[in-house]
């Protein structure tokens, strides 16, 4: 008998109790009575990310001045941004110099504070390599789960037309991996703020 064939007898041998399998087609998504609520709260909390609002008439570029005011490279093709490089003109490596990146995510999701980011711009660098990123997302398109947010997503072609490409986002890049030690930034941004505009 071999080692795996041993340790499964064992277990068969040791079950108490025994439980079907759930049918998760009854399965019914988290909703919530305030989807917004939610995603603000989870964001700065589960996700640990900051979260600034924008008023009707705010600029968006004095906001995201305010945000990091030490910022001598800031990437950003959305209008409103006075950026130094455009991720639509810049290099790879031009965009790994960036201290701030600033993109539009399209989705928002109350469960778990990500925020649908698809390819809107020729280097998608400006998502993974920027130390900071600034995330500018809509109110009103922040939904209950992942379930809507698929659903969104697979009704509306037009996210992978040009670039074929999109990533969910939530918070900064973190791991414990090497040593148990929390670092921050292993993979992408080390830190991320999410704008919330009301239009």
């Amino acid at each position: 008998m071999s080692s795996r064939e041993e340790i499964l007898q064992h277990l068969r041998q040791n079950t108490r109790e025994t439980y079907d399998q759930p049918d998760f087609c009854q399965l019914k998504p988290i909703t919530f009575d305030d989807p917004v609520a939610e995603f603000k709260q989870r964001t700065t909390t589960t996700a640990g990310a900051k979260l600034l609002e924008m008023k009707e008439g705010d600029d968006l570029n004095i906001v995201v001045r305010q945000a990091y005011p030490d910022a001598k490279i800031i990437a950003s093709n959305l209008s409103g941004v006075e950026a130094q490089l455009n991720p639509d003109s810049a290099t790879v490596e031009e965009l790994e110099r960036v201290d701030v990146g600033v993109i539009r995510g399209e989705i928002g999701v109350a469960e778990n504070a990500c925020i649908w980011v698809p390819q809107t711009m020729k280097e998608r660098a400006v998502c993974f390599a920027s130390q900071q990123l600034v995330i500018v997302l809509r109110a009103d398109s922040i939904v209950n789960n992942m379930h809507e947010a698929y659903d969104r997503i697979a009704a509306s072609g037009e996210y992978f037309q040009q670039y074929k490409f999109g990533t969910f986002i939530s918070g900064p890049s973190k791991t414990a991996d090497i040593e148990s030690a929390l670092v921050y930034g292993a993979q992408a941004a080390r830190g991320v703020t999410v704008v919330l505009t009301a239009q």
